[in-house]
């Protein structure tokens, strides 16, 4: 079962265990992982992460740490495709709150119902249920 949707910092921290990834964060990705559920991303992630350790803000192995990550049986983190169902909630997320594009595909978290894991102020600020 799908419990939360996290963004791109959140699952680049839990996969290098990085101390920025807050207590709750942490907690919660544990509790999941233990009761057997699962943990969304959007597939823009990947491409945030591509641009990313292109820039060299992260590490360079950070996406073939996540593919491995989600290729495994059993696998914690599970990658949602951006779709038109998805572009549809977008309309849910308030341009006003969220007014980033990338920030704002956390709508997936909306098409789900479950909360999302994000460090980022203005998702945390906003009408939607986060996780920090």
């Amino acid at each position: 079962m799908l419990c939360a949707v996290a963004d791109t910092h959140a699952i680049i921290w839990y996969i290098f265990a990085d101390t920025r990834l807050s207590k709750t964060a942490v907690n919660t990705f544990e509790k999941i992982a233990i009761e057997g559920n699962q943990i969304a991303f959007s597939s823009i992630t990947l491409a945030e992460i591509v641009y990313l350790s292109e820039r060299g803000c992260i590490n360079v192995d950070t996406l073939n740490l996540l593919l491995e990550a989600i290729n495994k049986d059993n696998a914690l983190l599970v990658e949602i495709p951006f779709d038109q169902k998805i572009a549809k909630c977008l309309k849910q997320v308030d341009r006003t709150q969220i007014p980033e594009l990338c920030d704002r595909i956390i709508a997936t978290g909306v098409y789900l119902n479950v909360p999302i894991i994000s460090r980022d102020h203005k998702i945390q600020m906003s009408d939607l249920e986060t996780i920090w």
